[in-house]
């Protein structure tokens, strides 16, 4: 028994003794996982802190700012959502314009300018009718009796006259207008002139009959107080004193002279009108022309013929209005690898020249190009009797017969306009401009460019020439203006 008591006693003690142990082991778990816990906790702990710092100091920042400026200032800028932006579309690309929206716009542009011209007119011609029209009623208010009612009838029936046919100029002026094309525009100018010029003239007639009026007036019993005056410029008339001097009885011819004079200014103002509106349109009924807009190696028109240029007679002709001109300028070039001078026409200073076959054979005249001035040009030539011949506006100028007899122009050639042909080159391509020369180029405006197979008749030459008529609708059978292809380069262009 005791035995018994002694081993439970042990037993109870070791199972004391394993349950301290465990106590003591569970104490230090928890205080190593508290200190863990601590371990990790501590930095978030510190971020929280820094936090909470950071804020008391921006509020406290944000109590500072509205105790020390809210009082003073006031900030009126409200804060909007910012505008969406729209994306640009990409321009759209414009159409090249056809021929007939160019004839259009060409149309309205010369009807402007017709309108423009119509109302300065009628300005400065109504202005004058009435200057006329109160010098006659002054002039009729100095005289009475049977001469004042006389001169004031006949000053009524000239001041009518003069207007109805000054609307019936402008009428006639209007219509035409409305149904003119714009190669028709210096027609109507010439036509202006003309009435104007009649207009003049009826002004004189009229001046001249009321001046007859008055010394017929003046010679009766009714004027026979006016015949009175003396030198002082008094006379007595039924027991009256007029004090009527010698100026006063010609301030009808004063008038006059200065209405005669005043219509003559119109006519020079319109004159001048007309000369800047013939430099401005393109002569021959030409649509279109192939500006040069400087001197460049690189500008210049290569011409593309639909046949081989294989000839032995030819005509070549073209309208020319240079900016400048130098010691050689070229207008038209033809030539091949062997010669590239088989065909030139030339410009030098204002002298025209003409080759063909080189420039040995040269025909020459001077004094028939003016600088910014239209100017009609022609270069013919025969292999027969290698006549050639040259002509500026309808007129032969210049002829020399030898010139390359018995030539035949070579095809497989290049023709240029503005530029000579580029000998190292073989034709003309974009890119080999550098070995053209600056100082032959030509600098200005160019149209009417045709060439034909044959010598073209004297009449024909004429008609071409004629700067109102329709020479741009004879189209040449080698070089057709407006139906051969020309490719300008450089700054080279086709304006209306």
């Amino acid at each position: 028994t005791c035995s018994l008591q002694n081993n439970r006693q042990r037993e109870r003690k070791r199972e004391q003794q394993t349950h301290s142990q465990r106590v003591t082991l569970t104490h230090r778990d928890r205080e190593a996982g508290t200190r863990s816990m601590f371990r990790r906790r501590l930095p978030e702990a510190v971020c929280v802190l820094s936090v909470c710092v950071c804020v008391c100091l921006a509020v406290a920042y944000e109590d500072d700012i509205e105790i020390n400026f809210a009082d003073s200032y006031f900030n009126e800028i409200t804060e909007v959502d910012a505008p969406e932006v729209t994306p640009s579309t990409a321009p759209c690309g414009t159409p090249d314009l056809t021929k007939w929206e160019k004839i259009f716009t060409m149309l309205e542009n010369s009807q402007m300018r017709e309108n423009m011209l119509l109302q300065y007119t009628d300005e400065i011609i109504k202005v004058e009718m009435g200057s006329l029209r109160g010098e006659i009623l002054r002039l009729v208010a100095q005289y009475g009796g049977s001469c004042g009612s006389a001169v004031e009838a006949t000053g009524k029936r000239m001041a009518l006259q003069l207007e109805a046919h000054l609307k019936e100029t402008l009428e006639q002026h209007k219509i035409g207008g409305q149904t003119s094309a714009a190669g028709n525009s210096v027609e109507n100018f010439h036509h202006l002139e003309a009435l104007l010029q009649q207009l003049l003239s009826a002004v004189r007639t009229q001046s001249s009959r009321l001046s007859k009026l008055e010394s017929s007036c003046l010679s009766g019993p009714a004027g026979a107080g006016i015949r009175m005056m003396t030198k002082n410029g008094f006379h007595l008339q039924g027991g009256e004193v007029t004090g009527h001097s010698q100026q006063e009885v010609t301030t009808k011819e004063a008038a006059l002279d200065g209405v005669l004079a005043a219509l003559q200014r119109v006519k020079e103002e319109l004159e001048e009108v007309q000369k800047s509106s013939r430099q401005r349109y393109l002569p021959a009924g030409c649509e279109m022309a192939l500006l040069f807009p400087m001197r460049s190696r690189r500008i210049y028109t290569a011409v593309i013929p639909a046949v081989p240029l294989s000839l032995s007679s030819f005509t070549v002709c073209m309208w020319v209005k240079p900016t400048t001109v130098s010691n050689k300028t070229v207008l038209f070039s033809y030539g091949n690898r062997r010669n590239p001078y088989e065909i030139q026409l030339l410009l030098a200073q204002t002298s025209a020249l003409f080759t063909v076959g080189g420039e040995a054979h040269l025909v020459e005249e001077r004094d028939v190009v003016n600088p910014g001035q239209w100017t009609h040009l022609c270069g013919a030539w025969s292999s027969g009797q290698g006549l050639a011949t040259l002509w500026a506006d309808g007129k032969k100028v210049a002829s020399s017969p030898g010139v390359a007899e018995g030539h035949v122009l070579p095809d497989g050639g290049s023709v240029q306009l503005g530029q000579e042909r580029n000998g190292c080159c073989g034709s003309a391509v974009a890119g080999f401009e550098e070995g053209f020369d600056p100082k032959l180029a030509f600098a200005g405006k160019m149209t009417g460019v045709n060439m034909w197979d044959s010598v073209l008749t004297e009449e024909e030459i004429s008609q071409l020439a004629l700067r109102q008529g329709q020479g741009c609708e004879q189209r040449g059978s080698m070089v057709a203006w407006g139906v051969t292809e020309m490719v300008p380069h450089g700054g080279a262009q086709f304006i209306l």
